[in-house]
This record gives structure tokens, C-alpha cells and sequence, in this order.
């Protein structure tokens, strides 16, 4: 399983011109970017990217906690989408998303699974 860094603001960027400058740093897994490159739903694709990048300014919205550190990001679009994503310190993990109430007992599981398997990668 291997994570992807998100893109970082250039050296010496003006957060004047830019906006806030991040608080956390968001790394997506690969079944996260997957899902949301296949994502039909545009609309429902650009709420879930507005949604992450206000996160990353420390501003989540709507978030449930789980179990096991990990947490629901609640996208009120379509069939109501979710993020689950864990944090590392100033880091946010974006394991991968749901978009209905009949799959969420297994994605919990998975993300509580992917979840895991990264924290045993970090130590």
C-alpha cells in the first residue's frame, strides 16, 4: 500500500496570494485516489476536494471519530459520501471513502485495517 504526498506550497510562497497557509500535511493512500478518480459525481467529486483542502487548514467540518484513531469526514452529496481518514500528529491520512449507509460497517473495517498497516509502517 503505498501513500502519495499531496502537493506542498512552493518555497517562499506570499499566503497573502495563496490563502491560509496548510496545518496538516494530507497524504492519500492509492485505493483513496482510485476511488475518487472513478467517482462519476462530479459535483459530489469537487464538495469531497473542498472538503480535504479546508481540512488541511484545520477546518473539518462535519467529522464523526471511529474507532482505532480513525475518522469519518460526512459529505452531504448524493448518497451522503464519506472520508475516512486518520491523524499523525500534523499529519492527516486519507484512507479511502464510502458513498452509502450499506457498505459502511465494511468500510469502517477497511479503513480500520488500512489504518493499521500504517501506523506499523511509521514505527
Amino acid at each position: 500500500m503505498a501513500l502519495i504526498l499531496a502537493d506542498r506550497y512552493p518555497q517562499g510562497y506570499n499566503h497573502k496570494q495563496i490563502g491560509t497557509p496548510p496545518v496538516y500535511t494530507v497524504n492519500r493512500t492509492e485505493v483513496f485516489d482510485t476511488w475518487l478518480a472513478e467517482l462519476a459525481d462530479l459535483r459530489a467529486r469537487a464538495k469531497i476536494l473542498v472538503r480535504i483542502r479546508r481540512a488541511e487548514r484545520g477546518h473539518f467540518g462535519d467529522v464523526k471519530l471511529l474507532e482505532d484513531g480513525v475518522s469519518e469526514m460526512r459529505i452531504d452529496c448524493g448518497p451522503g459520501y464519506r472520508v475516512y481518514f486518520a491523524r499523525e500528529g500534523r499529519t492527516l491520512y486519507l484512507l479511502l471513502c464510502g458513498d452509502n449507509k450499506s457498505t459502511q460497517p465494511a468500510d469502517i473495517k477497511h479503513a480500520k485495517t488500512m489504518w493499521s498497516a500504517i501506523r506499523e509502517g511509521l514505527s
